[in-house]
């Protein structure tokens, strides 16, 4: 196998810009198909960016000879279904978090998944400069011993970090696995996982203050097995003044601050202050697109497996339930 061909399911809001162009501009990669419930969305999708082929059916598109890999891009309550008729296809599978609609069904997942299987899970910020360049800070030791870890998301209802789309199935859990916390929670827990390591103790608390049976303040805390204490905080009905998008990292020496929406890093040290400065790829998928496909090809290791996902969604049900 020279190239990936891949065939995306859901080409909805997430695959317009921040991920479907990419799969036609990273090297030895094609998008050849794409696939969408609604006929006449998915035929335009195809025609705006130039695939040949297009569907509105998983199982139409899983027969296409011509596909090695799927992008999986629907809603977590279809995801268990669509993975096991991608791997029973024989399909190498990029898959969006979270990774399923609750973490009972990511057992499920990672049962199914063997080590003959090809299975990426999406969290894409492992590859973008910015959580790069704070990775190497603390792996250079800029900071000295890290002590703790806090995070704060403070959005409004109205808040602009998370894609609408008409019917807003974010916000119904039945679709989601709940509210915008399972939406954007996975890839800010996927990154302190990815920072410092193994979690050896976790809990948390929710609510719902707006009465519609979607948790919009969460809070949590995790130990990891190196001792790094972390806490988080996302209130998505906080007031217009309040909003706020941090994530600190506290050392000995001093602190990192960056947030998971923007394109700058704070080191802070008992001795001065430094801001590194990022561009973000249009298509923020990309990095992440290009390191999976050296994974299919064999030529790098996985950027991210599906026990990566299934921690996450551990820490998802730990803090909401």
């Amino acid at each position: 196998m020279k190239t990936i061909k891949w065939g995306i399911i859901g080409c909805g809001d997430v695959a317009e810009i921040k991920s479907g162009p990419a799969f036609q501009k990273v090297e030895n990669s094609e998008l050849i198909a794409v696939m969408r419930r609604n006929a006449a969305k998915a035929k335009d999708f195809a025609e705006r960016h130039q695939v040949p082929f297009w569907y509105n059916s998983v199982d139409a598109l899983l027969e296409n000879p011509e596909i090695n890999a799927v992008y999986i891009a629907t809603p977590p309550s279809t995801h268990l279904e669509i993975v096991k008729k991608c791997l029973k296809s024989k399909k190498f599978i990029y898959l969006e978090k979270p990774i399923t609609l609750n973490f009972y069904e990511a057992e499920e997942l990672n049962e199914i998944v063997t080590n003959n299987d090809k299975v990426v899970v999406a969290h894409y910020r492992r590859k973008l400069p910015v959580f790069l360049k704070v990775k190497a800070l603390i792996k250079e030791n800029r900071i000295g011993d890290i002590r703790f870890v806090d995070i704060q998301i403070l959005q409004s209802k109205e808040n602009n970090i998370i894609t609408k789309t008409d019917d807003n199935w974010r916000l119904k859990p039945e679709i989601s696995g709940g509210g915008y916390f399972h939406d954007i929670a996975p890839h800010q827990i996927d990154l302190m996982y990815y920072y410092f390591g193994e979690i050896k103790n976790a809990k948390g608390f929710s609510t719902s203050t707006l009465n519609n049976n979607v948790d919009d303040i969460v809070n949590g805390i995790i130990e990891f097995k190196n001792g790094i204490q972390f806490r988080g905080i996302w209130n998505f009905n906080t007031s217009d003044n309040e909003v706020k998008d941090e994530c600190k990292i506290y050392g000995e020496n001093g602190t990192i601050t960056f947030s998971f929406y923007g394109d700058k890093i704070t080191l802070t040290t008992n001795y001065d202050a430094k801001v590194f400065h990022f561009t973000n790829p249009i298509h923020v998928q990309q990095p992440m697109i290009e390191s999976t496909v050296n994974y299919f090809l064999g030529k790098a290791s996985n950027p991210c497996d599906i026990e990566k996902g299934v921690t996450v969604m551990r820490i998802l049900e730990t803090f909401t339930t």
